[in-house]
């Protein structure tokens, strides 16, 4: 017998998975808050005999080193991947035995990085399960250009055939267990469903049932843009992440909120997009913790800026951490909780701005209400599929260093649900522009008489 637990990492879209039989287990791609892993593995009553790596992380610190030197493991990595410290050197066709019965096989998956390793869980002799990282996911594979351009064409080929590597040495009914491919930009395409099967990516998948130069064109042809902050993962997951520091941060009053923004550093607040459109700290932006927090953030702020939560509990600002960390955003320099009142100096007032539907926007058009500037946030793949007729078009990731593009006006800035619309509206807000912030479905734009353009 054998199991499987599936960790969550929501915020990152990656998934991590403890895997082994009544004694013993092995932990493969895991988050950098190992603490989670330690405490699945005590309820299971396991003892954690190998950490597995598939390949050097690009979009998350990872914990597999910290968490090998807590518990003893033995640290699979793969032996290609050029490291500063201590591993075990994983080859292709490498086997351990995790426990009697249970044997965790090693198989080469070049294409996502040139050292990629999937590892197939063998029970009696039989693949029962695939931990496929970034190769193989759910309907798609992992992204061939992370690594370096020059080798972005020749990994999507590795890619298409590490895909059908995979398929002829596995039976349809195993499971694949992917890390990546539930929100990650790791993705070269999101996931559509939760679950699949080696037989189900057979049958539906494009790496495996288009030929090779179909394949690679359609892939290269659709990659989004790669998050700022991986190119910092890779070197650090290189070198040997640091252990996590999840203390809480120092304590920040009123005057020290003003000392920090007056000195460019970042005040982030967590709060939601109504809460803080109503009332905020003025010059300070806002990532909903709800959100995409360690995506956005990392990928907006310039690397090693220091950063000061505001949340309206200490709850929030512990789970922002988690989250942070997981993407080397290792410690907040300070934070506040509470009634936003009491961030701001006794005699100064918090900032707002308002928010509206894509009806309003229609009808200040209708009025004929001047300056209006209409700003659209989404990413080029989105905005292919139609915009607002007349509308600027930034994505939200570059927005911060092109906010002096935007023309003059009231600028009514829309994402496709609101969250990155209200991040835009507080990069703005923050250099003292008149924002709308629309906090609506894109799919209300045409209902409310908005004529759309499509690419």
């Amino acid at each position: 017998m054998f199991f499987v637990d599936t960790l969550e990492s929501e915020g990152l879209g990656n998934r991590s998975y403890l895997v082994g039989g009544a004694r013993s287990a092995v932990v493969v791609d895991p988050p950098r808050d190992i603490d989670q892993v330690i405490a699945t593995a005590a309820r299971r009553g396991v003892r954690i005999g190998y950490v597995a790596e598939t390949h050097l992380h690009n979009d998350y610190v990872s914990g597999g080193l910290e968490l090998a030197r807590l518990t003893g493991a033995a640290y699979l990595v793969p032996a290609a991947a050029h490291v500063s410290f201590a591993r075990t050197a994983v080859a292709d066709g490498d086997t351990v035995g995790v426990e009697e019965g249970l044997v965790l096989r090693a198989i080469a998956t070049p294409g996502h990085t040139p050292h990629h390793t999937s590892y197939v869980l063998e029970a009696g002799g039989r693949g029962v399960a695939a931990f496929t990282g970034g190769s193989l996911l759910i309907g798609s594979v992992g992204r061939p250009d992370l690594v370096e351009p020059r080798l972005t064409e020749q990994l999507a080929r590795a890619q298409h055939a590490s895909a059908h590597r995979l398929v002829a040495e596995l039976d349809d009914a195993v499971p694949v267990l992917p890390t990546h491919g539930f929100g990650s930009f790791c993705s070269s395409s999101q996931a559509e469903g939760d679950a699949t099967t080696i037989g189900r990516e057979r049958a539906t998948n494009d790496a495996l049932t288009l030929d090779v130069d179909t394949f690679v064109a359609r892939m290269l042809a659709h990659l989004e843009d790669v998050p700022a902050y991986y190119a910092h993962m890779g070197p650090v997951n290189a070198a040997g992440p640091a252990p996590i520091d999840l203390t809480p941060p120092e304590p920040a009053d009123a005057e020290q909120v003003a000392q920090r923004l007056a000195a460019g550093e970042w005040v982030v607040d967590l709060r939601n997009r109504v809460a803080f459109a109503e009332g905020h700290v003025a010059g300070s932006f806002n990532f909903e913790g709800e959100g995409k927090l360690a995506t956005y953030l990392a990928w907006l702020i310039p690397w090693g800026r220091p950063v000061t939560l505001l949340a309206d509990t200490p709850q929030q600002i512990t789970e922002a951490q988690r989250e942070l960390a997981r993407v080397g955003i290792d410690r907040p320099a300070a934070a506040a909780t509470g009634d936003p009142v009491a961030w701001v100096r006794e005699g100064e007032q918090l900032a707002s701005f308002p928010r509206a539907r894509f009806a309003d926007l229609a009808e200040a058009r209708e009025r004929g209400e001047k300056g209006v500037v209409v700003l659209d946030v989404r990413r080029d793949s989105e905005r292919a599929n139609g915009f607002v007729t007349g509308s600027v078009h930034i994505p939200i990731h570059e927005l911060h260093g092109r906010i002096g593009e935007v023309p003059g006006g009231t600028v009514w800035v829309h994402c496709a649900g609101g969250m990155r619309a209200a991040i835009a509206a507080s990069l703005l807000d923050a250099t003292g522009r008149d924002v709308v912030a629309v906090d609506d479905g894109f799919d209300a734009a045409t209902a409310a008489g908005l004529v759309l353009t499509r690419a």
